[in-house]
């Protein structure tokens, strides 16, 4: 499985309704801002932990949990070489997806944060977790697209979980070159179908495909 390099702009977001408070709404602005900002693994920790106190103050909003979780999964991601370290993230950011999954099961989001998490965990020891885990992100991709069957995260999700097995099995990552390209010629019309009164930051991904290019979804 190629490596993954996310690199998470914030580009915009949008918080209103009677529901959120003027002092919520200002502290995840602030904390999106920041975001964009973070480039290690130290910065990705400090800035979770402010999501975490957001959450806390605000028990009834899955938002600062969702990008709480996000910063642990990618330092797990940067995380070099610690296996230990790389499960301690995940652990941390499991816990808050299950605090959304109980405030937002019917969230398509959510899901697709779970498959990412499990995927995490997957990279951590492919031989001996594929099996498990890749039954388990499958099931996160499924719920995710069964709730929204437009949402691109989840089509990239599911994208990247056949490329994985296609190299497995040594078939040629360049065939998905074409679903790559179908996904992201959808990605800046796709607009999120959330409950929740905020639009989720639009983020850039950068994935090195095997077609000699460098796939950017806006």
């Amino acid at each position: 499985m190629k490596k993954l390099i996310l690199t998470i702009a914030i580009l915009s977001v949008v918080l209103a309704g009677r529901s959120q408070s003027k002092e919520f709404t200002t502290a995840m602005s602030e904390g999106l801002t920041q975001f964009a900002k973070c480039k290690t693994i130290d910065d990705y920790q400090a800035l979770g932990n402010r999501f975490s106190l957001i959450a806390n103050a605000e028990k009834a909003e899955w938002l600062p949990l969702y990008y709480h979780a996000h910063c642990y999964i990618l330092m797990s991601f940067m995380e070099s070489a610690d296996a230990t370290k790389k499960d301690s993230y995940l652990d941390v950011a499991e816990k808050s997806i299950s605090k959304m999954i109980e405030l937002a099961p019917k969230e398509s989001e959510v899901y697709v944060l779970q498959s990412m998490m499990y995927s995490a965990r997957l990279v951590v020891n492919p031989m001996e977790r594929g099996q498990e885990y890749g039954g388990l992100i499958m099931q996160s991709i499924g719920i995710a697209r069964g709730l929204d069957s437009t949402n691109p995260r989840a089509k990239f999700m599911k994208l990247k979980s056949d490329m994985g097995t296609a190299e497995f099995f040594g078939k040629s990552p360049k065939d998905f070159c074409p679903q790559a390209t179908e996904i992201l010629a959808g990605w800046d019309n796709y607009k999120v179908k959330s409950r929740s009164m905020w639009r989720l930051v639009r983020m850039t991904i950068s994935f090195r495909w095997p077609c000699s290019c460098w796939w950017k979804m806006r």
